[in-house]
């Protein structure tokens, strides 16, 4: 039986109390993991939070994190970017004059992944072969995969598999293959990356995944889909559960009922959405608890447009378990569907029918959005992260919470003695119940960089970056069931 951790920490009464806490003696740096040639550089760092019993979080051990702390150091180019596949977002066109150094982060249920230039550095949970080494083995901190030898463009983690999309248009799977997960046409396991040899035309240019299903998108807006289907018409081919047995279609098809080409992508636990290039949101698959935001909760295979949100240009979705979140092109939030656990960020329990916006962010420019299961995130424009939803598991990272936040609260780091500089927030990923988010931090310090074909294990000191301020432990480190 899992252990349950009781958290009996609130936040110090001063409304700065993170800075009282980043005073004890400051840990050993996160390991540099990747480092540019170029002499002009920026340092990025990798932060992760939760629930981290089989290796999630990337710190060597079981833990549960209740805010965050750092896994890695990257020192990348000036001029570098973000993925510009990410799943659900619409993408920016590059410059000639564009670094084509770009990085990456996801989650999935209980495994993480970053992508920096092409490689791909995987750990968490290896149950299905889900981290494609070739066993099935638990990896506790984040390690380069040498399986893929093409460059990578992105990676979307999902419940028990890996999808993978190369700079070639490739897209490739591993992990566990039930109900059609990884497109082989075959139902078995992958313990090792293996090519989807879909019937598309051309390169695949964006891809998206959930639990159990897999989108994949063409350079002309052709979408692919395939994996579980179980009558809700989350596939949207047709009636039914799709031409396989046992609820799943098991080779890439095109959603031939979408009548525009789409140019991004967001699968939920049960529905799936389409952006065009345009801003255009269509959806379609289970809406029990308003997932399609159409205010009803008539269901369907058939991909349909969201009435409400007609005249609003939509740059980036992201879907959860039962609940959506999409980002308009001013910088605003709208979500919809199960509020059970706040995930809506409305200041309650209350499900909503059609997409509304968080008040709560109503003063912000957000910039960037992420879906866990039951939980949610937004960027600022500014480097600020919020988090709103499940905290039952600590994924909020923020200290105190009680098992429900169902309001926006910020993200805060620890002001360490590093050198380093302020905390600025480029990208979030969320998981079931952990989450982590890619930093860009300042200043002249400069970690021992490791062999881009080792792991960070052997440079993790034995307190496992623990801090503590008197009797007070900042980074609770407890042992868990799996």
């Amino acid at each position: 039986m899992a252990l349950r951790l009781r958290r009996t920490l609130t936040p110090i009464s001063c409304p700065c109390w993170w800075r009282h806490l980043s005073a004890a003696a400051a840990p050993k740096p996160p390991p540099l993991l990747w480092e540019h040639s170029s002499k002009e550089s920026i340092t990025l760092q990798l932060f992760s939070w939760g629930r981290g019993a089989s290796g999630q979080l990337g710190g060597g051990i079981e833990e549960i994190r209740i805010y965050p702390a750092p896994v890695a150091t990257l020192s990348v180019p000036l001029n570098f970017s973000l993925s510009h596949a990410i799943p659900g977002r619409l993408s920016q066109s590059l410059s000639s004059s564009e670094a084509q150094v770009e990085v990456g982060i996801s989650c999935g249920l209980f495994h993480s992944g970053l992508v920096v230039d092409g490689k791909l550095w995987i750990w968490g949970k290896g149950d299905g072969g889900r981290l494609g080494f070739g066993h099935e083995n638990s990896v506790f901190v984040p390690t380069l995969n040498p399986n893929l030898e093409s460059k990578l463009r992105s990676i979307a983690l999902g419940g028990l598999h890996s999808i993978a999309l190369d700079v070639l248009g490739r897209v490739f799977t591993w992990g566990y293959g039930g109900f059609g997960a990884l497109g082989h046409s075959v139902y078995h396991r992958e313990l090792l990356p293996k090519l989807v040899e879909g019937s598309w035309d051309g390169e695949i240019c964006r891809i998206a995944t959930s639990g159990t299903h897999t989108a994949a998108i063409t350079k002309s807006g052709k979408l692919y889909i395939w994996g579980r289907d179980e009558g809700d018409g989350r596939l949207g081919l047709g009636p039914g559960r799709g031409p396989d047995h046992a609820g799943g279609n098991s080779t890439p098809s095109e959603v031939k009922a979408l009548p525009v080409p789409v140019a991004a992508a967001s699968c939920g636990g049960f529905f799936t959405m389409a952006l065009t290039e345009e801003g255009q949101l269509w959806n379609w698959g289970a809406n029990s608890n308003y997932e399609l935001g159409r205010g009803d909760k008539i269901g369907g295979w058939k991909p349909q447009p969201v009435p409400s949100l007609k005249d609003v240009r939509i740059v980036q979705i992201a879907s959860g378990g039962y609940h959506s979140l999409a980002l308009t092109d001013k910088g605003e939030v709208l979500s919809w569907g199960h509020g059970g656990h706040g995930q809506l960020g409305h200041s309650s329990l209350h499900s909503r029918k059609i997409p509304e916006p968080v008040e709560a962010l109503a003063n912000e420019r957000v910039s960037y959005i992420a879906c866990g299961g039951s939980s949610s995130a937004a960027i600022t424009d500014k480097g600020k992260l919020y988090m709103w939803g499940n905290a039952a598991d600590s994924q909020l990272g923020v200290p105190g919470l009680r098992d429900v936040q169902s309001s926006p609260i910020e993200v805060k780091f620890l002001l360490e003695d590093d050198g380093l500089g302020d905390h600025n927030v480029l990208s979030v990923a969320v998981g079931a119940s952990h989450a982590m988010c890619l930093v860009s931090r300042s200043g002249d310090y400069c970690p021992t960089l490791l062999s881009s074909s080792s792991s960070v294990k052997n440079a993790v000191d034995d307190e496992k970056f623990c801090m503590s301020s008197g009797t007070l432990s900042l980074r609770l480190i407890i042992p868990v069931d799996v």
